[in-house]
């Protein structure tokens, strides 16, 4: 009689173990970043290692922000090469970021979701070439698209520009964004949108009153989607960007970590602050995220 039960806690058990593990795999990378940047150099690099901060100081922070050295660094033979002077450029690339990300999900989730609903809802000349023809701009190599795309942005005098940036990033998420909202009004029954155009609503209001707020988790999913994509992006940012006027965080980033002799603490704090934003966006929105990306096996 114990025998079903006795399987079903040990198939929990199985079960809470595997998902344990997962955890720690994915999250564990993070974690040492995190720790590794409130510690010295001296005791990140003892052996054995300290996983857990003994000394925490927030030394290293402060110097990306004040330009203050680190004591220990000031003892004699550490003051080198490992303070990398890059480092103390994190905080206005990640601005850099942040604007430009921001700028392309909000365009992004406008003209997406104009074009969306133009696709579900209404039937045109030319409607699924136009469709087909934008989701195969999206399957195109980044690297294919790098040269030409210089090009253009250095023709229009655009280079070391947001503009540039949320231009090239906005040909990048766009297709996705009007494929995936496509799905999605499809998915919301017509006949809502045709009783809000009988209560004296034109297509438009009908859009903005009805099927906008229906289509929200899959709106915030979308958003998501184009800002990690902008704020995630080096290849662009790397070519179109010059200064730190307009550099991203994964440029200064790159920089500072390729550098042999950088202090590895200071490329931690540089990660950790950077996973800061996406990490908020994530808290935020992920009542929004979960309901739009489930409801995406329901497309039809």
């Amino acid at each position: 009689m114990n025998v079903p039960r006795t399987k079903r806690l040990l198939n929990s058990a199985l079960l809470n173990l595997i998902g344990l593990a997962l955890i720690v795999y994915l999250a564990g990378p993070f974690l040492w970043v995190i720790t590794a940047s409130f510690q010295g150099e001296n005791e990140l690099l003892r052996k054995p290692p300290s996983f857990i901060p003994q000394n925490p100081t927030l030394a290293n922070y402060n110097y990306v922000f004040t330009g203050t050295i680190p004591q220990e660094y000031q003892v004699k033979g550490q003051l080198r090469s490992r303070i990398s002077q890059e480092a103390r450029l994190i905080a206005p690339a990640l601005k850099n970021s942040f604007v430009v990300a921001l700028s392309v999900m909000a365009v992004d989730v406008v003209l997406g979701a104009l074009a969306g609903f133009t696709f579900a809802r209404r039937r045109f000349r030319f409607k699924n070439a136009s469709y087909n023809f934008i989701l195969a701009s999206r399957l195109l190599p980044a690297m294919a698209i790098a040269i030409p795309y210089y090009v253009i942005v250095q023709s229009l005098g655009l280079l070391d520009s947001y503009l540039a940036l949320i231009l090239v990033y906005l040909a990048l998420t766009l297709p996705f964004t009007v494929w995936f909202l496509t799905l999605y009004f499809t998915n919301i029954p017509k006949e809502i949108e045709e009783a809000a155009m009988i209560d004296g609503c034109n297509t438009f209001q009908a859009l903005v009153r009805v099927v906008l707020p229906m289509a929200l988790p899959g709106l915030v999913a979308a958003a998501a989607f184009a800002f990690m994509t902008s704020y995630n992006e080096f290849l662009f940012a790397r070519f179109l960007t010059q200064s730190i006027n307009t550099q991203t965080g994964p440029v200064i980033i790159a920089s500072v970590s390729g550098n042999p002799d950088a202090s590895y603490t200071l490329i931690s704090v540089c990660i950790t602050l950077a996973i800061i934003p996406p990490l908020i966006l994530a808290v935020t929105m992920r009542r929004w995220l979960t309901e739009g990306l489930s409801s995406s096996v329901t497309f039809r």
